[in-house]
């Protein structure tokens, strides 16, 4: 079996989030995002991603979070990704940087060379100022069929270290996209958390441009996610943006 093929990862900094956010939740920014697994060989990524919540419950209304990362593909199907920042605000509190996170995207599968592309995410994230860490793992799958892009995240997390709970949680994620052209995908993105009772979904819209006389991408993606129940933010913002090069 050989490993290749392409990712989206990277993004820009913490500037983006201040300007769509406010910057900082009780989730973490990675929730909200529906990871492919695809890996390009050689390829360097800056990524900043984050959500706001809007809504007129006062547990909720004025939640935010924000990470910034570094990743580079070391092989044709494996990518490692350092999270320099993350940074949360609760609901009526102040915002601050809460820890450091390492992530792994592993490709299984070439393109189009089974049913559907897989892959598997692994990471672990290390909080600021002591306490337990967090181990994240679960499979990538995503399917191409002509201009449709359908992508489905399963993720188990679990507390690892001193104060840890001894509960793993799962969330999982869906996204499809159809391919207008390069620079516009509308689609549709979709979240759960049973262990949260918190289901969300809504439309975004996704696209990459190529940065002329370089060899790198500039990639964005925004959009909105509505609460399914009431347990669910009603309005959950999101917004992504990478740089992508060789």
């Amino acid at each position: 079996m050989r490993f290749i093929s392409r990712t989206t990862a990277a993004t820009l900094a913490t500037l983006f989030a201040a300007a769509a956010f406010g910057v900082a939740g009780s989730a973490h920014a990675d929730d909200f995002i529906v990871y492919s697994p695809h890996v390009i060989a050689t390829q360097s990524e800056i990524e900043l991603r984050g959500y706001g919540i809007t809504d007129g419950r006062r547990d909720y209304n004025g939640e935010r979070a924000a990470e910034l990362s570094v990743a580079h593909a070391f092989t044709s199907w494996w990518k490692p990704e350092l999270y320099l920042a993350e940074y949360e605000k609760e609901p009526g509190a102040g915002g601050k940087l809460v820890g450091y996170e390492f992530e792994n995207t592993f490709q299984f599968t070439e393109p189009g060379q089974y049913w559907a592309d897989l892959g598997l995410l692994a990471s672990y994230g290390h909080p600021k100022g002591g306490g337990p860490g967090e181990i994240e793992v679960g499979p990538l799958i995503e399917k191409t069929v002509g201009r449709f892009d359908h992508r489905v995240n399963l993720i188990w997390e679990k507390e690892i270290g001193a104060g840890a709970s001894h509960k793993t949680e799962f969330r999982y994620s869906y996204a499809g996209t159809y391919a207008v052209s390069k620079a516009f995908r509308p689609g549709i993105e979709a979240y759960g958390r049973p262990d949260d009772h918190a289901y969300q979904a809504g439309p975004v819209v996704a696209g990459e441009w190529h940065v002329p006389h370089t060899m790198g991408n500039v990639e964005y993606r925004v959009g909105v996610l509505l609460g399914i129940n009431a347990a669910a933010p009603r309005h959950t913002w999101v917004a992504q943006l990478e740089y992508e090069f060789f």
